[in-house]
């Protein structure tokens, strides 16, 4: 038996965004968590920086970051340091995220392909090698790329997760 739509819509009411521990606790995470509308809370995510909980029908928390998560790039040129000096580690967190079956959005500020195709962010990372390497993830983790500016991170963050929650607790076999 699945929810129903009241207790979906009740269920996604109480969402709040999780924010991983080890982002720094800056004006610009207040103001993107300020722009997605809802609370939120710092709390350890084994992988990624952003994910979700709500609280089920029958009263539990559904902490959603077993399911979806978000990371956050400030920039391309952060995005080639990932692929590159720091790719063991940016690959150890994709592998971890493959492991647990979650889900993995990678969201770039102010990224565009036509940035990536063109080499335009500073890095001397070859586009080419970029292109493949985003690619690459994408075949092996599943992981989905977007772009965004950073005013709208906030509400890219919120709507991915409320969409991806609402479509969980509708599919959810209670």
């Amino acid at each position: 038996m699945a929810y129903t739509n009241f207790e979906i819509d009740r269920s996604l009411a109480s969402m709040v965004i999780l924010v991983d521990t080890r982002e720094k606790p800056t004006k610009m995470l207040k103001d993107r968590m300020e722009m997605t509308g809802l609370p939120y809370e710092r709390r350890k995510l084994d992988v990624g920086d952003y994910s979700c909980a709500c609280t089920l029908p029958d009263g539990s928390e559904l902490d959603f970051s077993r399911h979806v998560v978000l990371e956050r790039k400030l920039s391309l040129d952060e995005l080639c340091m990932c692929f590159g000096k720091e790719r063991k580690r940016f690959e150890r967190e994709f592998e971890r995220a493959k492991e647990a079956g979650t889900k993995i959005y990678l969201l770039v500020e102010g990224g565009a392909w036509e940035k990536v195709y063109n080499g335009k962010y500073r890095s001397l990372y070859n586009p080419k090698a970029l292109v493949a390497s985003i690619d690459a993830y994408r075949a092996r983790y599943g992981m989905q790329l977007d772009f965004c500016k950073a005013e709208t991170t906030g509400k890219v963050i919120r709507d991915i997760l409320w969409r991806e929650l609402k479509e969980y607790l509708s599919e959810v076999d209670t």
